[in-house]
């Protein structure tokens, strides 16, 4: 029994690291602070969806569209950082510049950039395939599905973690947690070159 269920835990455990459903709380948590309880749920089931659908389509139709585009993974990488980073710095400043982008992000935030490409990204997508070829479509998928899942309980209880460290934690969180996602993004542009040009 054991040895039947060892390839959904070999599928699962890639993904869990890839997707990082607890190491992304506190960014979700910097992008939602001045959001309600009803905008903040809307913001989680649309992250959710968005990063399960993408993820789910990309399994059967993404090598077909890299290589018809010739667009590697690197790429992806390098492009999804780059829009982070865009982000993250304009988060960083003080003010109305500041709140007047949350502001147009705000009916998107879930899908661009929570969904994609912070909890499905270029690691997300890559391991993916990888687990694709190594266990077949089944047992991926629902590995998948369970790591998306832990992404929508993490994100559903952000709120306690609001709670708990109140609003002044929170604002101190925030300012943090855009200097991460600006890490995250040099992160990703950098394994991007890595990865195009020093194979």
């Amino acid at each position: 029994m054991l040895e039947n269920f060892r390839p959904y835990l070999l599928s699962f455990i890639p993904i869990f690291v890839a997707v990082d459903a607890i190491g992304n709380v506190p960014v979700f948590l910097s992008f939602v602070e001045h959001m309600k309880g009803r905008t903040r749920h809307k913001v989680v089931v649309d992250s959710v969806f968005t990063a399960t659908l993408v993820a789910v389509c990309f399994m059967f139709v993404g090598r077909w569209v890299l290589k018809l585009l010739s667009i590697t993974i690197s790429d992806f990488q390098i492009a999804g950082g780059a829009l982070l980073f865009i982000i993250s710095v304009r988060l960083l400043l003080p003010g109305a510049q500041k709140n007047g982008f949350l502001a147009r992000l705000n009916k998107d935030i879930g899908v661009f950039p929570l969904g994609t490409p912070l909890v499905t990204g270029p690691a997300v997508l890559t391991t993916t395939l990888i687990m694709l070829d190594s266990f077949g479509m089944k047992v991926t998928l629902l590995s998948l599905v369970v790591n998306m899942l832990l992404v929508w309980l993490a994100f559903a209880k952000a709120e306690l973690i609001i709670k708990i460290i109140g609003a002044n934690g929170t604002r101190i969180v925030s300012k943090i947690m855009y200097i991460l996602l600006a890490a995250i993004a040099v992160m990703m542009i950098r394994r991007g070159i890595t990865g195009a040009f020093l194979k």
